[in-house]
């Protein structure tokens, strides 16, 4: 397995390839889901199907209302801004390693 836990949020989303390939759905495998085209451009195998990745968001959401209730928003926003920055720290540690091959 590729280790991203030198990256921000690179646990969650290690965490969230294992629960995916194990069937799980969970806050990190739906970002995952959420991330499968940027981590395949990198990459990172991630096998899930187009329309799979589009409804994720939508999945996630009713999962953290379930989970947090009235909370549920302020945390969506919260783990996508986490998102897009482990997106950003992986393709430009990919692009250095492009840039040095």
């Amino acid at each position: 397995m590729i280790d991203l836990a030198d990256l921000p949020g690179g646990e969650v989303m290690q965490s969230g390839l294992a629960d995916l390939a194990a069937g799980q759905e969970s806050v990190a495998s739906y970002l995952v889901k959420i991330a499968s085209r940027r981590l395949r451009s990198c990459g990172i195998p991630v096998e899930v199907a187009g329309e799979e990745a589009l409804e994720a968001d939508h999945r996630l959401y009713d999962l953290l209302v379930r989970e947090h209730g009235d909370e549920a928003y302020g945390r969506y926003n919260s783990l996508l801004r986490e998102l897009v920055s482990f997106e950003r720290a992986l393709e430009g540690r990919h692009s250095r390693l492009l840039a040095s091959a």
